[in-house]
């Protein structure tokens, strides 16, 4: 196709076509046919001049049969717009209903460059399920209408300047403060990790007298005009008219970043979508990401320190190293005094799949971990120590005291309940196991799926029984240590997200417990962490509710390794993965490292470098004849 040239006056539904009579008007169409990664020129009727619009999706002829697309721009035949002899093209044949704004449409096409994906992909994450033919009348609400409630202050602030802000809030602290505000200044756009929370969130809303659109089955009525525009990931895409500000709650979340390829973020999309229009973006967590503190332009709105501890239930660090049975037994000495007491609701948590081998010093008991990345180092078959993350190797000794004596920690869920029936004096069917893979622990309707006995007071398993257990009192990690230092870059940010988790589940307990820090009783919820790296910044910046010296030394460790945020990293798997890697390689301004055999990591120092040289490698590959090449990108793959 040709260029693409924006026409000053039909790219908008609010302006007026140019006139038929003058010029014949093209219509650049996005097919929506699996695999066809290309648009194409269509002639538009006299009869669908004055009614079609960018975004409408439309019947075309393509390849011998009728398919359905979307119209990505519209042009003439005197601006050179297509390359293609007017002669040459075929007709729209028929409008077949509304679908994303024009302000969506270029946001899809600033997406589809960065991370290396198909225009249609974001096309259908943008339409509606079914087809929409007319859209509703607005339901903006009247102020006096709605029922009365505290603004807050920092969130107005925020707003007002237009810019991109992170807000720090506690666990506890529910988020619908913020968006009431954020609706009293104008229509607000909400999203929010799972779509079960978007729907609790969207009735307590109604219950303020706001209108709102629940995404994806709402989309007509949130492109009608209401107060509250709310959804999972996908409704970052919402086509909102007069949009004021947006809001992203829980922005740390993973659940944010889509599974599928391309692998956009919706943290990233409100961003870009914030800066094109011009309107205020909140970036809203309790443990805001490095990603989000690094690209923010306005405030970082956090609560004094008093209130800000009042939203979290007490966080206890037991350092397993002062536990004389460290090396044999997982249940320390304040564990089982929590088990010991029957009317607590216990949820023991460790993460068995995918976990990586754990060495510590049998003298000074100090967990083995790389000189360079501090991840987890594991035995060779040659008896040396290895990094799966950055590949450093050195011999089998402590750095710390010099001892070759090292002792491997590990520990089953099976095993372990029976150790907890047994320190809880109770029966093993009293103890629920509860584990759940990969697919199961992303996806919300795979989490409950499993059918738990909530009657029972005492479960163990992986972090799936964060998501289906209820009305929890204590929540313990049994060994964090295998998370903080995973070979991933980001483990750090996902151990903080399992214990923002466990710290929501918690937050409401009422019963009383027995602090093992003091002798006094205490009521609420307890999030009790079991380490060897007791005195890991991250761990001590979760006891004193001040992470100002984690994100610190973070900051530095990524800089220095040109990690995301401060370079670009993206992985390539599939069939003709090989291929893609040897022209990579080629180009100077990447840096590409093998993780296995079927995928490769590649390194930039900004992602617009990395995604057009991904781009253009992919290119290279298809033309030299690889029919098989089937390969996936993730731009900022969450676990790399």
């Amino acid at each position: 196709m040709g260029d693409i040239v924006a026409l000053e006056g039909i790219q908008s539904r609010s302006q007026t076509l140019i006139s038929r009579d003058v010029v014949a008007v093209i219509a650049r169409i996005v097919p929506d046919v699996t695999g066809v990664d290309k648009v194409f020129d269509y002639l538009v009727p006299d009869t669908l001049v004055h009614s079609l619009c960018v975004g409408d999706r439309v019947r075309i002829p393509l390849h011998n049969r009728n398919v359905a697309g979307w119209v990505m721009q519209l042009g003439d035949t005197t601006s050179q717009f297509s390359d293609v002899d007017e002669s040459r093209l075929l007709s729209v044949i028929k409008i077949l209903g509304k679908g994303p704004s024009q302000e969506i449409v270029d946001l899809a096409r600033w997406a589809a460059n960065l991370w290396v994906g198909r225009l249609r992909a974001f096309f259908v994450t943008a339409s509606p399920a079914t087809l929409v033919a007319a859209l509703p009348g607005s339901r903006y609400t009247q102020v006096s209408t709605r029922k009365k409630f505290d603004l807050d202050p920092q969130i107005v602030d925020a707003i007002d300047s237009s810019r991109i802000s992170v807000v720090r809030r506690g666990p506890a602290c529910s988020p619908r403060s913020i968006v009431l505000t954020a609706a009293a200044q104008g229509p607000v756009l909400v999203v929010i990790p799972t779509l079960n929370r978007a729907r609790l969130m969207a009735a307590s809303l109604r219950e303020y007298g706001l209108s709102v659109a629940v995404m994806p089955q709402d989309w007509a009525v949130a492109v009608g005009g209401v107060d509250v525009v709310i959804g999972a990931r996908s409704a970052v895409w919402s086509s909102v008219p007069d949009l004021k500000s947006i809001v992203v709650i829980d922005e740390h979340d993973d659940a944010l970043q889509e599974e599928r390829s391309p692998s956009w973020h919706a943290r990233d999309i409100a961003v870009q979508r914030a800066m094109q229009l011009g309107v205020a973006c909140l970036l809203v967590s309790p443990v805001p990401s490095l990603r989000a503190l690094h690209s923010v332009d306005g405030v970082v709105a956090s609560l004094d320190p008093v209130s800000e501890a009042n939203h979290w239930p007490v966080i206890q660090v037991v350092d397993r190293r002062l536990d004389e049975r460290w090396s044999s037994s997982m249940l320390s000495s304040d564990l089982i005094e929590q088990l010991r007491d029957h009317s607590r609701r216990i949820v023991c948590v460790l993460n068995v799949k995918g976990r990586a081998r754990l060495l510590a010093c049998g003298s000074c008991r100090e967990l083995v971990r790389c000189d360079v990345c501090e991840a987890a180092m594991t035995m060779s078959a040659g008896k040396q120590l290895e990094c799966p993350r950055c590949a450093n190797a050195r011999p089998a000794v402590c750095i710390k005291c010099g001892s070759g004596k090292l002792a491997v920690i590990k520990a089953g869920v099976s095993r372990l309940r029976e150790e907890l029936a047994a320190a809880a004096g109770r029966r093993i069917d009293e103890v629920v196991e509860i584990s759940g893979g990969d697919a199961a622990e992303k996806n919300e309707k795979d989490k409950n799926s499993e059918v738990v006995d909530q009657t029972k007071m005492l479960f163990v398993g992986t972090e799936a029984a964060l998501h289906r257990v209820r009305d929890v009192d204590t929540v313990v990690f049994l060994d964090i240590d295998q998370e903080i230092s995973a070979p991933r870059y980001r483990a750090a940010e996902i151990t903080l997200s399992l214990v923002v988790h466990a710290a929501r589940l918690v937050a409401r307990s009422q019963r009383e417990m027995k602090s093992a820090s003091a002798t006094s009783k205490t009521s609420g919820g307890l999030v009790m962490i079991q380490s060897m790296l007791a005195d890991h910044a991250l761990l001590r910046g979760l006891s004193s509710h001040d992470l100002g010296e984690f994100v610190q030394g973070e900051m530095s460790r990524r800089e220095l390794m040109q990690l995301p945020p401060f370079g670009a990293l993206a992985q390539v798997s599939g069939a003709g993965v090989e291929q893609v890697a040897d022209i990579l390689r080629n180009n100077v301004l990447l840096q590409v490292s093998t993780t296995n055999k079927e995928a490769v990591l590649v390194k930039s120092s900004d992602w617009a470098t990395l995604a057009n040289s991904l781009s253009d490698a992919l290119t290279n590959a298809a033309t030299r004849g690889k029919k098989t090449l089937r390969t996936k990108i993730q731009i900022d793959p969450p676990r790399a």
